[in-house]
This record gives structure tokens, C-alpha cells and sequence, in this order.
């Protein structure tokens, strides 16, 4: 009789995690200065009202291209290295957002030099951050906490099988949090003012980033792929694993 637990994952000293970890701190930083933009797309053509929903367009924010990355890298963390490492890459993403902010505002309220002509556009595009940066933080804590709780659970209960699964599963409820917690917080701070807008916001986030991440996911697989493959300490779990899945006689 054995105990056997199928989620296996890699240790962190493992060469590979600090630069996933950068990767996704610098796209989130890269995204909330990004997303103080808002972003009409197909404005032209793109016109129809569905019940109180009135749709001129695609709204969202310029941080719409690059935001999903950070599920990818997300997901390929939790799925290899697990729950607890993707908490530390969550903590890390905190900290420099914070930072971040306090440079940014710091940095407005430094008296500008005579010759500098700018300070009306810098204080435009990251006066408006720290309220971002409170919508981002509190989106992604949770959709992101969310999407990796998710994609461990069901790989706890599935092992190395399907990973297809768990990689929309955990995009779906991650990313419908992340979207509707950050988009209720920065509505205001890049001019949503009203419910037909807000809710247009909201699903093409939530559509836009889940379609992004299906599109990518054969980047995903062999990323993932390679990276179980490089982590001696992920074969080495799995091996034993598979060694205490076998009957005692």
C-alpha cells in the first residue's frame, strides 16, 4: 500500500525561477503605468446595443497587449515550482509596484527645474498611478492567488494529465476576479464614467485576456515542457513519485 501525492514540482534554488520571477514583476510595473491610458478599439465600425449594454467600440486600456503575459508566466510558476513559489513571485510584484508608486510621486512632487516644459504631462500620465497602482494590486493579489490556487488543486487531482485544463480553468477564474476587482478600482482614473462603459470594460478584459491566453498556450506547453525537462530537482520528484506509486507486494 502506498500514499501517493500527484502534484510534483521543482525547488526554488533552481536557476530558472528568479528570472520568471523578473519577468513578471516587470510585467506588472510595465502594465499599471501602461493601463492609465484608456483605449477605444474599432471605434469606427464596432457599434450595438445589447440590453444596457451599449458598445461604441472596444473599450479597455493600453495595458491590454501586455497584461495577459502575466497569467502565462503565472501559470507556468505554479504548475513547476507550485503554490507557495508563485505567493513569492505575488510578494515580490507588490513590493516594486509600491515602490514604484512612491518614486512616481515623489518624483511629481520634486519642484521642477525652469527650463523643464513637461511637468503638466508628466503628472497626467503618472499622477493618475497610485490609483491605478491600488486597482492593480488588488486585482492581480487576487486573480492571481486565485488562478494559481486553482491550477495546483486540479493538479493535485489530475497529476502531470491535462494540462489544458487547469491552464484555462485557472485563467478563467483568476482572470474574471483580476478584471472585475481592478476595473471597479481604475474605472475612474482613466475616465469610465458610465455603466454601459464600466460593463464594456469589464467583459472585453475578461474576453480579451482569456482568448489571449488560449492563443498562447502552445507557448505555454513548451515552456513548461522545457522547464520539466531542465529542473533536475522536477525529475527527481517525479521519479519518486512514480516509485511510490508502484504496489508494495
Amino acid at each position: 500500500m502506498s500514499a501517493v501525492n500527484k502534484a510534483v514540482f521543482a525547488r526554488l534554488s533552481s536557476p530558472y525561477f528568479p528570472i520568471l520571477t523578473a519577468l513578471f514583476v516587470g510585467v506588472m510595473l510595465i502594465s499599471n503605468i501602461a493601463a492609465t491610458k484608456a483605449v477605444v478599439l474599432f471605434g469606427d465600425w464596432l457599434r450595438f446595443d445589447l440590453g444596457p449594454l451599449h458598445v461604441n467600440g472596444l473599450v479597455t486600456d493600453g495595458a491590454f497587449f501586455l497584461f495577459p503575459l502575466s497569467y502565462v508566466i503565472g501559470d507556468v510558476i505554479s504548475e513547476v515550482y507550485g503554490f507557495r513559489a508563485m505567493r513569492r513571485t505575488i510578494a515580490a510584484g507588490f513590493a516594486v509596484i509600491l515602490l514604484a508608486s512612491l518614486c512616481f510621486w515623489i518624483a511629481i512632487k520634486l519642484p521642477a527645474a525652469d527650463f523643464y516644459d513637461n511637468q503638466s504631462g508628466f503628472e497626467g500620465v503618472l499622477g493618475s498611478v497610485p490609483q491605478i497602482v491600488a486597482a492593480g494590486l488588488a486585482g492581480y493579489v487576487v486573480g492571481e492567488l486565485l488562478n494559481s490556487l486553482v491550477l495546483v488543486k486540479m493538479k493535485e487531482r489530475a497529476g502531470e494529465r491535462r494540462l489544458w485544463a487547469r491552464l484555462i480553468g485557472s485563467t478563467v477564474v483568476g482572470e474574471f476576479f483580476d478584471t472585475l476587482v481592478f476595473c471597479s478600482i481604475a474605472a475612474t482614473a482613466i475616465g469610465i464614467a458610465t455603466w454601459s462603459d464600466f460593463i464594456n470594460y469589464v467583459v472585453i478584459g475578461f474576453v480579451w485576456k482569456t482568448l489571449v491566453e488560449v492563443a498562447v498556450m502552445p507557448l505555454t506547453y513548451a515552456v513548461v515542457g522545457y522547464l520539466k525537462r531542465a529542473e533536475p530537482s522536477y525529475r527527481e520528484a517525479l521519479e519518486a513519485q512514480q516509485q511510490s506509486s508502484i504496489p508494495v507486494p
